[in-house]
């Protein structure tokens, strides 16, 4: 008989595991990864049932997400525009991975029950265009988890961070400088500024979708309302999620 999954629960326990494992991100991706993959699919499911599921877990990579996804009962199909990512784990792509853009989702009107991305929306150059691709492959009913860095986080300009706050550019400049090799993030090129205010606004302005949630992803639940506030909840959201009903 298999055991109850525990509710999920932002809790301030959470948020300091979490936060502690991103120094592990480069060292131990496995590591890393997973352990934000059974966190965010255990979040997930408190939005949506994920048992027989079809969720399309976007720019998915290596497929960790899409692991857990599976093993949590979904049927993940993991899209990537980068065949050598979602080779580099394991050799392989993931199971039922299918190689397209986030910008151009190779999913027809409706497709899933659940639309997945996790910290993708700041690597493309129209977020709004992946998140609008992200609502039109989503059933009526269905939910679209959408979470990604904001810029003015302390990690906005990932590993060019803290220096990003003098400027995307002069902050990859200075790494190269430091490490003799560009950042993996090239702000311009496969990093773009996002905001938490222009993500909200974007959402409110969906008449195909309603809001279901607005929050700092990683932080306790009782810091939610800090996204209410214009300013602060640039630097203090860290990592903006949106969770969506499409209409």
């Amino acid at each position: 008989m298999e055991t109850p999954r525990a509710p999920f629960r932002a809790t301030l326990g959470r948020s300091v595991r979490l936060l502690g494992a991103f120094r592990k991100e480069q060292s131990d991706p496995d590591f890393f990864y997973g352990l934000l993959a059974r966190d965010t699919v255990a979040q997930l499911a408190s939005y949506a049932d994920l048992n027989g599921a079809l969720v399309a877990d976007i720019g998915g990579g290596p497929g960790y997400f899409t692991d857990v996804l599976r093993a949590a009962g979904a049927r993940p199909v993991c899209v990537d525009c980068d065949a050598g990512e979602m080779m580099a784990r394991r050799g392989a792509a993931p199971e039922g991975a299918v190689l397209g853009s986030a910008l151009d989702i190779p999913l027809a009107d409706g497709a899933v029950d659940v639309c997945f991305s996790s910290n993708v929306l700041e690597h493309v150059p129209d977020p709004w265009r992946m998140a609008a691709e992200m609502v039109r492959v989503t059933r009526p009913g269905g939910v679209i988890y959408l979470s990604f860095t904001n810029w003015l986080s302390p990690w906005g300009g990932h590993e060019t961070s803290p220096w990003h706050y003098l400027g995307g550019h002069r902050a990859a400049a200075r790494y190269a400088r430091r490490y003799g090799r560009p950042p993996k993030n090239v702000y311009g090129t496969s990093l773009y500024p996002v905001s938490v205010g222009a993500a909200l606004r974007w959402a409110r302005r969906r008449p195909d979708a309603e809001i279901l949630d607005a929050l700092p992803r990683y932080h306790p639940r009782w810091a939610t309302p800090v996204v209410h506030v214009p300013g602060l909840r640039e630097i203090v959201s860290w990592n903006l999620l949106l969770v969506l009903r499409r209409r």
